[in-house]
């Protein structure tokens, strides 16, 4: 029996620093109904979809407090998972975590069709810096206020109304290092799920890299990782011009041959839908991909023993 499951990426427009909690939640639940009336099972939002991206700034105390979540879900954002459980879909959505103990993460969570939550990610490459640039207006300042993730890559099964996939959760900068794809590549994944704000220039500094191939590189990161994973993957972005700092568009649902089947239009909120064959992973995973067949991890020590490149003398 196929195993059909029916995607969408709810990409959104930008979040203004002064938007309220509010507005924002109203936005994220039209698009998921927009998702419903589409048929879509699964609906993948991005990453710290709630607020805007704030490390762009640099803030602290109350203001800094406020755009961490103490729990998942909490009174804030209970209407989305509310409305999802009235509907019967589930959502991947990206949030920043205050645990009770303190920490802060870049985190992530997939809820099942029955409102419950099936698996959390926590962002593991950290982009930026922990101290500002001082000569620039936008920052990056991830590493100052998230802790690296400390859960590592867990796949999981989703339910059986969506066929059982293996599925994955990564987050943002995490597409586009191709060891944690491989991750859960070892752990048979079939559904990967991501969120991301990336900004539309380099945000480190440099003057190289602007809209266009920045978004290149994002949907370059899909298409290849999930081929060589033999893996769907879906890729969701919110994008456009938050107080003044562009964030590239771009969201996709690939196929697990590296090809596009959606992929969105504008920088604005858009709902991208697919059905996805989990079936479909199979050639790759049993030919080009067979790992138990193919793979030397005698010769692949320096992958994880290495940190920085070494160049030869």
């Amino acid at each position: 029996m196929p195993r059909i499951l029916r995607l969408a990426a709810a990409q959104m427009g930008p979040n203004q620093r002064a938007d309220s909690r509010e507005a924002i939640l109203a936005r994220m639940i039209a698009l998921l109904e927009g998702a419903a009336q589409q048929g879509a099972q699964l609906v993948v939002f991005p990453e710290l979809a709630f607020t805007t991206f704030f490390p762009r700034w640099l803030l602290e105390g109350a203001e800094l407090d406020g755009y961490f979540e103490a729990a998942m879900p909490n009174p804030a954002v209970q209407p989305l998972f509310d409305r999802a459980r009235a509907l019967g879909i589930g959502f991947y959505v990206g949030y920043a975590e205050r645990t009770p103990e303190g920490q802060h993460f870049n985190s992530a969570i997939i809820t099942g069709p029955d409102g419950a939550i099936l698996g959390k990610y926590r962002k593991v490459h950290l982009p930026g810096s922990v101290e500002p640039r001082a000569s620039d207006r936008f920052q990056q300042l991830e590493k100052r206020y998230f802790e690296y993730g400390d859960l590592g890559f867990p796949a999981f099964r989703g339910p059986a109304a969506w066929g059982s996939p293996v599925m994955g959760m990564l987050i943002c900068n995490d597409r586009r290092w191709p060891e944690a794809w491989r991750a859960y590549g070892l752990q048979g994944v079939e559904l990967m799920v991501m969120g991301y704000n990336s900004a539309a220039y380099d945000p480190n500094g440099g003057r190289t890299e602007d809209a266009g191939l920045r978004t290149f590189h994002s949907t370059l990161a899909a298409q290849a990782n999930a081929y060589m994973n033999a893996t769907w993957a879906v890729s969701t972005a919110k994008a456009g011009d938050e107080d003044g700092s562009g964030l590239i568009g771009g969201s996709v649902i690939v196929d697990p041959n590296g090809l596009i089947v959606a992929q969105a239009k504008s920088l604005g909120d858009e709902v991208l839908v697919a059905d996805c064959d989990l079936d479909l992973c199979r050639q790759g995973k049993e030919k080009m991909f067979n790992f138990a067949a193919h793979r030397r991890p005698e010769h692949y020590r320096r992958l994880v023993d290495q940190v920085g490149a070494e160049p030869p003398a």
